[in-house]
């Protein structure tokens, strides 16, 4: 569904979790040996909705690229395409790197067969027409600080495609804390409408919100714990501050089997956010001293000889 305009205060900004608590979450999940399946699942139905955008971009920016599941489906929806992983800033553990990556500006880094992870503070302006993000926006404190660094990362009529978590997510889980005292057991996901409302004011055109739920279910309460411990961790602000004990651990599974419906599977359900945007030509504002970056007006002259022929 198209975004709406929020008239609620400003809710672009920071969200209320732990900054570090993400960033150990974020470690996690690059040095798992591979991605979550929720995360390959949502992958592969994201990549069902690019058939509905015409532009075929020659370069894809898979942001926070993890483990081989979205790569293999971007090269199958582009195959002329370079693929380039990006790894969050300073992570050069994750989107199989390593520190001695080359450089951005590396020959190696920009052929047609180049795989080397490029550090999201390192992506050149206008880059890519495509930026892909799997399911790694609910692990960023500031949203909307992202945003404009991915309208910054995308050339001139390029267009982002991403999936996250809503707060409709793993409501059973929360209302079970709730229940038996215990602080949130995950920090609040970004409404798809606040998501619409700062992918416009980062300068995105035309967004489009959409979300559907995912009912998974478990053959327990500990095959349930352990998977979903491969989703990351709790970076809620006002979780529990210490180390919980083995007993409270029988605890949970023990109130997690109350969520068994009447086949004996414990169910959880996910709802899951999609979103796309463009990025648009820029709109000048002729004053009495007009600034314009090069690579605008680069791609201004581009558009301008295209719009003669």
């Amino acid at each position: 569904m198209p975004a709406r305009q929020s008239s609620e205060g400003d809710r672009s900004a920071p969200r209320p979790v732990d900054p570090q608590a993400l960033e150990r979450i974020r470690r996690r999940l690059a040095a798992a040996p591979q991605p979550p399946w929720l995360h390959t699942e949502v992958a592969r139905r994201m990549a069902e909705r690019l058939a509905i955008v015409k532009l075929q971009p020659l370069q894809v920016l898979d942001w926070w690229a993890q483990g081989a599941a979205s790569r293999a489906l971007l090269q199958t929806a582009y195959p002329r395409a370079r693929v380039v992983p990006v790894r969050p800033h300073g992570n050069a553990a994750s989107a199989g790197t390593t520190p001695e990556a080359a450089p951005w500006w590396s020959p190696r880094r920009w052929s047609a067969s180049a795989t080397l992870a490029i550090d999201a503070e390192q992506v050149p302006a206008g880059a890519g027409q495509l930026l892909w993000a799997n399911m790694m926006l609910h692990a960023v404190p500031d949203p909307a600080a992202l945003f404009s660094a991915w309208h910054r990362a995308l050339a001139i009529d390029g267009f982002v495609m991403f999936s996250t978590l809503g707060p409709g997510s793993l409501t059973a889980l929360r209302q079970l804390y709730r229940a038996q005292g215990w602080p949130a057991p995950f920090a609040p996901f970004v409404d798809m409408h606040d998501l619409g409302d700062m992918l416009v004011q980062a300068g995105f055109a035309d967004p489009v919100m959409d979300q559907e739920q995912l009912e998974l279910s478990w053959p327990d309460a500990e095959a349930m714990v352990q998977e979903l411990r491969t989703l990351g961790g709790n970076a809620d602000g006002g979780r529990f501050a210490g180390l919980r004990t083995p007993r409270w651990r029988d605890q949970l599974v023990t109130a997690l089997a109350a969520l068994a419906g009447a086949d004996g599977r414990p169910r959880l359900v996910f709802e899951l956010v999609y979103g796309h945007a463009f990025r648009p030509p820029p709109r000048l504002r002729l004053q009495a001293e007009t600034a314009v970056a090069v690579e605008d007006l680069r791609a201004m002259a581009r558009r301008g000889a295209v719009a003669r022929r």
